[in-house]
């Protein structure tokens, strides 16, 4: 698969922006584009994924000067896309049909539209009844399960919750960044069991691009899968409410790049909920259901997220991972995993130096 991403630029990350998505995205695309030394002008596509909560690609584009604009797209989704973007921007450098590629994600996920009000499908009107209003309940049911499965307890989720912490404290993006000993964890309410307020992943203000290039230097696109099945977004129909998208993406990923779990350096997963960690890390082969438990309280998965991840650096809808990921490919870590989560649909990519 062909492209690098050769720019990343972040907005600083807030409660309360005081901007528009729009100058969000506008700041973060510059800041990209500086990063790989391009003018704007020279982009030639542009994409991005959204949930109706943020600046159209042609506004963009005209706020960047980009007077001919060619392929552009504006896709429906959310965490799903956070990794598989980066298939559709490296197809069009396959193609021909571009040579760089503008990437932004933009929202004010915490003073605007935020993500607890954000429906979870049709299946609605069967589960509200029930006290499923909004993702969380539902996940929180997954999440359940999944802990029954495997043992794993408050105190295993409490690993990954201050791990994230530890991660963040050098991170002057992040938005959490103090200590969570195993007592405040406890002591924190929970906003539907076994989730815990600190469970879940933040609301924020903020934007992210990137820039995908033919021929400029930096990480390298090596795979991206997309993809899904009947699992915790289908409860209905599901045979196993645990089955998020890793399980149905991950043996895709390994065939298509011919790359292998142990060549993974660093994991950049998708947190929006702590259980989703161990979950991913069994999936992708990065560690056996077995060992999970003392794995984590060893904290084993201190590679995982180096920033914080969406639970303590903040959420731009994973696109602030897939930024980290670049980060950390270009400072020596020779692969790099990311991930895209949409329940039991989501994505995957692999970055190489």
């Amino acid at each position: 698969m062909r492209g690098t991403i050769a720019g990343i630029g972040m907005t600083p990350l807030t409660r309360s922006s005081g901007k528009t998505e729009l100058e969000l995205a506008v700041e973060a695309s510059r800041l990209a584009c500086a990063d790989a030394g391009l003018d704007p002008r020279e982009i030639d596509a542009v994409l991005s994924y959204h949930l109706n909560d943020s600046a159209p690609v042609v506004h963009v584009a005209r706020a960047l000067r980009i007077d001919r604009l060619g392929w552009h797209n504006d896709i429906s989704g959310g965490g799903t896309q956070a990794a598989s973007i980066l298939g559709d921007a490296a197809m069009l450098i396959e193609t021909g049909l571009a040579r760089n590629v503008l990437v932004y994600r933009a929202l004010n996920g915490r003073s605007g539209k935020r993500m607890n009000t954000v429906s979870t499908g049709p299946q609605e009107r069967f589960t509200i009844p029930y006290g499923m209003a909004g993702p969380i309940p539902m996940f929180a049911m997954a999440a359940t399960r999944y802990l029954y499965d495997t043992g794993l307890t408050p105190e295993h989720l409490h690993a990954v919750v201050a791990q994230s912490r530890e991660n963040a404290a050098s991170n002057e993006r992040a938005l959490r960044r103090d200590p969570l000993p195993l007592d405040e964890y406890l002591e924190k309410p929970f906003v539907c069991s076994p989730l815990r307020t600190v469970d879940c992943c933040q609301e924020t203000d903020g934007a992210c691009a990137l820039v995908v290039s033919a021929s400029l230097p930096g990480p390298r696109i090596r795979a991206v899968v997309r993809g899904g099945g009947p699992g915790c977004s289908t409860m209905d129909r599901s045979p196993d409410v645990t089955a998020i998208f890793s399980s149905h993406v991950a043996p895709m990923l390994w065939t298509v790049s011919r790359m292998q779990p142990t060549d993974v350096r660093v994991a950049l997963l998708y947190d929006a909920y702590s259980w989703l960690v161990p979950r991913q890390l069994e999936d992708f082969g990065l560690v056996p259901r077995a060992e999970l438990g003392d794995h984590l309280l060893a904290r084993g998965h201190a590679r995982v997220n180096p920033h914080g991840g969406l639970l303590s650096e903040g959420y731009v809808h994973g696109l602030n991972n897939v930024a980290q990921a670049v980060r950390e490919v270009r400072a020596g870590a020779e692969v790099a995993l990311v991930t895209g989560f949409g329940g039991s649909y989501g994505s995957a990519a692999l970055l190489t130096a």
